[in-house]
């Protein structure tokens, strides 16, 4: 009778627990999974490619790579006289443009604190998020201008060239 007792004990306890966490979640009008949209390779090339081109219209040879939504490399391109130094640089803006979703141009006074200090991240212009319609689908950076700015700028450029594609998904 005792071993009878405790386990429906168990199964009270454990069906309202059940029950408080589900009521909690309806509550909360939170969604149990999310979507994330990622670019398309054909996209992230043609930004890669908008940046390149940029950068060339200005005589200069650059590496520049694409970031998913994650983080992940998805496009790396170096131009032929572009250093190799220049696709561990770009992959650094445009992974730190995603993770603070923001241009790296406006991170460079941070860098000078712990943030400057963490590998992986470079607090120097020439990373830019990839953003549409209000979502941030990825990032590019940029590495090999003789500025950060020249970087920037470019990165910017091939942002802007899928810029339109995305706008009305």
């Amino acid at each position: 009778m005792k071993a009878i007792k405790q386990a429906v004990r168990t199964t009270v306890a454990g069906t309202a627990l059940a029950l408080a966490s589900t009521a909690a979640l309806a509550a909360s009008d939170q969604p149990a999974t999310i979507s994330v949209e990622r670019l398309s390779m054909e996209m992230a090339l043609k930004a890669a490619q908008g940046a390149v081109e940029a950068c060339r219209a200005e005589g200069i040879q650059i590496g520049v790579t694409v970031v998913d939504r994650g983080g992940n490399p998805q496009v790396v391109l170096r131009d032929v006289l572009a250093p190799d130094l220049t696709l561990r640089i770009s992959k650094m803006k445009a992974y730190t443009a995603l993770s603070f979703n923001t241009a790296t141009s406006t991170l460079e006074e941070r860098g000078q604190g712990a943030l400057g200090n963490v590998p992986g991240l470079m607090m120097g212009a020439g990373g830019v998020t990839i953003e549409a319609g209000g979502k941030i689908y990825g990032a590019i950076g940029v590495s090999g201008a003789p500025s950060g700015d020249t970087d920037e700028m470019c990165a910017s450029k091939g942002a802007e060239a899928v810029a339109m594609d995305l706008e009305f998904l």
